[in-house]
């Protein structure tokens, strides 16, 4: 018989591991944000504001596999609740995961509707060199409080809208009013959270349609396609360049054939076009020939077959999520209780590989943990492709370009914005992939079945264990705290489930897309990047 001692050991384990994960995720996002961010126009208070709002999205979808392992852990594999696990210690536990998750989210919130669009504006402010700080600061709160009303509008939303008021006619307005606040009350502002927190997930799923999907699709793609060698490049430019000066040559000697009269209009901005084209062939001359010379380079082109591996290992893991998504969704549109209860389904009727493998892996902690963390920087690494392939756009006008070394502090705080609300879509992403583990781990619970002795003359009743679904009886299977915040509201599941066939079609589109496209130029954006120097040619451009 385990004592309560020997539990509360055991089950600190999953929060050292959470611990050491949360140091692993810090570092991650210095190094990543360092990696990404202007060396010419590098700012402390945008770098940390990245670092830390990337650190919490990470962070909260790190708490996820701790979530379900306190519920798991909670119970035996035969169904019956383990002996230390009564009401009060069930309670505290999922109290402590429920507040962590109010404290994580509500910092999300707080970046997200204050802090990143406060520093965003400060810094376009910061642009206009006759502006005070003083200046800065206001203008930069005036914008905020836009998204300050939307925060306060979406957390009203959520409190109250969709619960359930008497409609007893003998209730004065004041009654109804005091039970809203009531119903509030007791559950914690789960609602109100939740309502928000599933908002930005819309939004981050919008975010992962359109990047994640294709990068999921280009980055396997460009990694097994490689670039274009530079030497190459350099042949071909060096022949732009002569043309050019050719071209530059035979209108400026129309000077003299005219007896030094001016040239005309036309050939005045055919001229300042070639010059300008001239200039910038000149500086892809020079960063070709520092990258073609470089030792990194060399570095690369030895490590080309390695490339090729992983390029095929993404693309293997791709597809095995693009079927396990289809299956589940596939699942949802055959046996789901419809949308009106946000698709939710009643066991799994048709299996696919990931929905097996982490319940499978969710008893041998923290393998589960491994593996979620994988699809986890899985999604980030994907979600980065797509951006720096595809840019930050504003419907038709694109407003940021992402490069290594070369990004501005406002597209930084734009990257940082997108990829968390990514981070807090990949959650919901996973529940679909495998929809029973998320709910409940690997718990089962006792259902009685009657079998025929030979022995015996008559039936007897035998208790079987089964694995928790959305049909198990509440107090036999514990939900986790995660599945509460995602599914509070069934017209955001219905949305999720919609979005989740969008984002199977546009992988398909961007994989047919990234197989047309040719190999990437070595120094791919340099033509247009405003943001590169001509004298600091960088290497890592690609």
């Amino acid at each position: 018989m385990a004592t309560p001692g020997a539990a509360s050991a055991e089950l600190v384990i999953g929060w050292c591991i959470f611990g050491l994960l949360l140091l692993a995720i810090l570092a991650f996002c210095w190094i990543y944000v360092r990696k990404y961010q202007s060396r010419r126009e590098s700012e402390v208070v945008s770098t940390i504001t990245a670092i830390f709002s990337l650190a919490i999205a990470l962070i909260t979808s790190a708490l996820l596999p701790v979530d379900i392992f306190l519920v798991s852990y909670m119970k035996n594999q035969n169904g019956t609740f383990k002996d230390w696990a009564n009401a009060n210690v069930s309670r505290q536990i999922e109290d402590t995961v429920l507040y962590g998750y109010y404290t994580l989210y509500s910092v999300i919130l707080f970046c997200v509707f204050f802090w990143i669009p406060f520093v965003y504006f400060y810094y376009e402010e910061k642009d206009d060199d006759d502006t005070s700080k003083c200046t800065q600061i206001k203008t930069a709160l005036k914008y905020t409080l836009g998204f300050v009303v939307i925060c306060a509008l979406l957390l009203l939303v959520g409190a109250f809208v969709p619960l359930n008021v008497p409609n007893n006619k003998n209730s004065t307005e004041w009654e109804k009013v005091k039970f809203l606040f009531e119903e509030l009350g007791s559950s914690h502002g789960l609602a109100a959270l939740s309502f928000s927190i599933s908002s930005l997930t819309l939004i981050g799923m919008l975010a992962a349609i359109t990047y994640t999907a294709y990068g999921m699709s280009a980055l396997p793609l460009n990694l097994i396609k490689g670039t274009r060698s530079a030497a190459y490049e350099r042949l071909e430019n060096t022949e732009d360049i002569e043309e050019v000066e050719q071209h530059i040559q035979t209108i400026k000697s129309k000077v003299s054939c005219k007896d030094g009269r001016p040239l005309p209009a036309r050939d005045k901005r055919a001229l300042k076009q070639f010059e300008e084209r001239l200039r910038t062939l000149k500086k892809r001359e020079r960063h070709l020939e520092f990258i073609e010379n470089s030792w990194w380079t060399k570095f690369c082109g030895a490590l080309r077959p390695l490339k090729i591996i992983w390029g095929i290992f993404f693309i293997l893991v791709a597809l095995l999520f693009v079927i396990s998504l289809f299956l589940s969704n596939l699942d949802k549109a055959l046996h789901s209780a419809g949308i009106d209860s946000g698709f939710i389904i009643f066991g799994a009727n048709l299996s696919n590989p990931l929905n097996m493998l982490l319940p499978l892996l969710q008893t041998v902690f923290p393998l589960d943990y491994i593996l979620i963390t994988i699809i986890i920087m899985y999604f980030i690494f994907t979600s980065m492709a797509g951006i720096r392939n595809i840019g930050i756009w504003f419907f038709w006008i694109r407003l940021y370009k992402i490069r290594r070394g070369r990004t501005r502090p406002q597209a930084l705080l734009f990257l940082c914005m997108i990829l968390l609300l990514i981070v807090l879509h990949t959650s919901y992403m996973i529940y679909s992939l495998a929809p029973q583990y998320v709910m409940y781990g690997s718990q089962n619970y006792l259902i009685e079945t009657n079998i025929t002795s030979d022995n015996h003359k008559g039936n007897s009743t035998l208790s079987v264990p089964k694995r928790c679904d959305a049909d198990a009886p509440e107090d036999q299977c514990t939900v986790t705290r995660t599945y509460l915040f995602l599914h509070k509201f069934w017209f955001f599941s219905a949305a999720y489930y919609f979005g989740n066939w969008a984002f199977l079609g546009v992988f398909l589109i961007g994989l047919i897309v990234s197989c047309c496209k040719g190999k990437k130029s070595v120094i791919e954006g340099v033509d247009e990047d405003s943001d590169i120097s001509d004298d600091e040619p960088s290497v890592y451009s690609v």
